[in-house]
């Protein structure tokens, strides 16, 4: 950090100016005095922002996982999978869910896959992007790990539809164990506080997103003294810290203990934003968040509520509820709901970042992307997406009833996720960083027996409910290949009529057209063929402007570009310009700003003399092309029903001029 921008390191430096001296104890002049003040103010500056960004990790990070303690030791021991609470049972339970915290999220997310960054970028589509980039001459794997990477990210979307309805619906039933009467009352309870949940996101996730870390903190603070305050009941329970209780629980339930992973699971939901939200948070404040704070108070929880259940066997039918006498009951209620709400607005807000990075790297349709901050370019609301996601969450809770079912369902996704997170990763490691496969092999095996442990588990709950994730990943896996074939069919279709830019410009000087006065910016794909619409233009109008530009916009592997690199100009002759504009696939397009950075090669635009032509198809599916009849429909009408490029790249509505042309696919 600068010292230059730190007032009060410049306080110091006026109040020590001037005066010079020597220290005769340390055999210091005065700068050397001053530069040690300025360098433990910048430090202090330094502490300051790491424990700012350590308390929003906790509220974003790691608020999914944070509600797990609500229902995951009372699904393991549910009648589904028929083990009963003996003290072996709880002990062998605890110690798997101690394990998996250890093993799954310490070891291989919070330390390794921490590692596999992207620019500082995590998440499924940094992964891909990086694997994009470390297979380009391999197509063969490129082919099978591109598909691997969009079917996670596909993952992703059912966990973002599973997670509000579990959260919320296992917070507000506790209702009914506080009063037996209100049982009725779930129901429409949740349903209220869901559909208000997804009505305010068009309001924007900055003002609920300052509260996510103070009130995670506090909500994880909460878990960890109702923990502390159930193990004197039974100091025992930290015999649990013993693998071998796991290794007995197997042997003890045979096939029972087996399926009974697939609820340990639960006690990890949520690992897939510890790489996701690396970006917006660093991996030092993320580790530090889940060492000192997170992990402990998990793990004082879930051994409080062993303990409770060892003391009294009665309370396994909701040992979290029973952790608090009857009078604290309603105060936990309201705690847990909106630690709920928090857990689930980080999902929702997940799926947008998301989907715009899809749409970034060519997988996804344009969608209508509006900002809800004027500082934050994160912070988005993307309508279609929260409207889809809020029908499908009501869909679910009115479909299974109860949280109890709804786990179920849980965890599929999830562990699909580490699965392939752990796989690519692999490749990225050994194909991009050039680490040796004797040293990377062993680790990801070990991390993927793990992951497929977890998945097998839970593979049984596909006919009680795991389908539910897993078809809405396989309805969003064909959405995306779709496009992303159709795009490429597309481009095949128009590169036979495409024109060669140097025999064009020959030509218009053999025999120049009429030029009329400003500046026009065509669009293309290519920079060196002829757009659709200046051919179109030329056709039908019989004019050309004054000035043409040629401008192509390119989305990088990296999750952004600096404005220094954002624009490549190159004028091929006075009147004719080619534009090269660049983002990151976390960027948000926006040409006209990108325009303005010309200037310093010599290239200035005037707004309101600038006209912008783009080209608009018109797609007919036609039996015997690239693809099945039925996706060329489909991917027509993801064509049709796309956002509008003008709102998508921020051009001025009224300077824009569409035309458009027919195409079979």
């Amino acid at each position: 950090m600068g010292t230059g921008s730190n007032p009060s390191s410049l306080s110091v430096q006026h109040a020590i100016c001037g005066f010079r001296f020597k220290n005769s104890r340390f055999g210091k002049t005065n700068e050397q005095f001053l530069r040690s003040l300025m360098h433990i103010n910048s430090q202090d500056t330094h502490k300051q922002n790491i424990a700012a960004l350590t308390i929003a990790a906790i509220g974003v990070v790691f608020g999914d996982i944070g509600t797990s303690p609500i229902y995951t030791i009372r699904e393991v021991f549910s009648p589904r999978y028929g083990i009963t609470p003996s003290a072996d049972n709880i002990l062998g339970c605890l110690s798997l869910i101690f394990w998996a915290l250890a093993l799954v999220v310490s070891v291989k997310y919070v330390f390794f896959m921490l590692k596999a960054d992207n620019r500082g970028e995590g998440g499924m589509m940094a992964l891909l992007a990086l694997v994009l980039k470390a297979t380009e001459k391999k197509p063969k794997k490129r082919f099978f790990l591109i598909a691997l990477g969009l079917f996670g990210a596909a993952l992703f979307y059912g966990d973002g539809i599973i997670t509000p309805a579990i959260s919320v619906l296992s917070a507000v039933e506790g209702l009914g164990v506080a009063t037996p009467t209100l049982q009725p009352y779930v129901m429409p309870i949740t349903i209220v506080i869901v559909i208000l949940l997804f009505v305010l996101q068009q309001r924007g996730s900055g003002g609920v997103g300052a509260l996510f870390g103070p009130v995670t903190v506090i909500w994880f603070g909460v878990l960890g003294f109702l923990g502390l305050i159930n193990l004197g009941l039974d100091l025992s329970i930290f015999k649990a810290l013993n693998p071998a209780y796991a290794v007995e629980f197997f042997i003890t339930n045979k096939i029972f203990g087996f399926l009974a992973i697939g609820a340990i699971a639960l006690a990890v939901t949520g690992t897939e934003g510890i790489y996701t939200d690396m970006g917006h948070f660093g991996r030092r404040p993320i580790r530090i968040a889940w060492t000192l704070w997170v992990w402990p108070n998990l793990l004082l929880n879930y051994f409080g509520q062993g303990a409770l259940i060892l003391a009294q066997p009665e309370t396994i039918s909701h040992p979290f509820y029973n952790m608090v006498p009857q009078w604290g009951l309603y105060p936990l209620i309201g705690m847990t709901t909106i630690a709920t709400v928090v857990a689930s607005q980080a999902v929702i807000s997940g799926t947008y970042s998301l989907t715009r990075q899809a749409i970034q790297l060519g997988y996804c349709p344009r969608l209508d992307v509006f900002h809800t901050s004027e500082s934050e370019i994160g912070q988005i609301y993307m309508p279609w997406i929260n409207w889809m996601l809020l029908a499908a969450v009501l869909l679910l809770i009115l479909s299974f009833g109860s949280s109890s079912n709804l786990a179920g369902a849980y965890g599929v996704a999830v562990t699909g996720m580490m699965a392939i997170d752990t796989i690519m990763a692999y490749f990225v490691v050994t194909h991009l960083w050039g680490w040796r496969r004797w040293y990377a092999l062993p680790i990801a095996i070990i991390f993927l027996i793990f992951d497929l442990v977890l998945f097998s588990a839970n593979s049984v709950k596909i006919l009680h409910g795991g389908w539910f994730p897993f078809a809405i990943g396989l309805i969003l896996f064909t959405l995306f290949t779709t496009w992303y074939k159709g795009r490429q069919g597309l481009a095949r279709e128009l590169a036979p009529d495409a024109l060669e830019l140097e025999p064009f410009l020959s030509s218009l000087a053999t025999y120049p057209p009429q030029r009329v006065s400003g500046t026009a910016v065509f669009m293309t794909t290519s920079s060196n063929t002829v757009p659709h619409a200046l051919l179109h233009n030329l056709n039908h109008n019989k004019v050309l402007h004054e000035r043409v530009v040629l401008l192509t916009v390119r989305t990088e592997e990296i999750p952004h570009v600096s404005d220094k690199e954002r624009v490549a100009v190159e004028s091929i002759t006075d009147e004719f310009h080619k534009i090269l504009v660049r983002y990151g696939f976390k960027d948000q397009p926006d040409i006209p700003a990108a325009l303005e950075l010309c200037a310093s090669s010599g290239l200035k635009f005037n707004t309101m003399e600038t006209s912008y032509f783009l080209s608009r198809q018109t797609l007919v599916p036609k039996l015997g092309k690239d693809m099945a009849l039925w996706r060329e429909k489909l991917f027509a009408l993801m064509s049709r029903n796309s956002a509008s490029a003008i709102s998508f790249f921020k051009l001025p509505a009224n300077r824009v001029v569409e035309l458009g042309t027919r195409i079979e696919l």
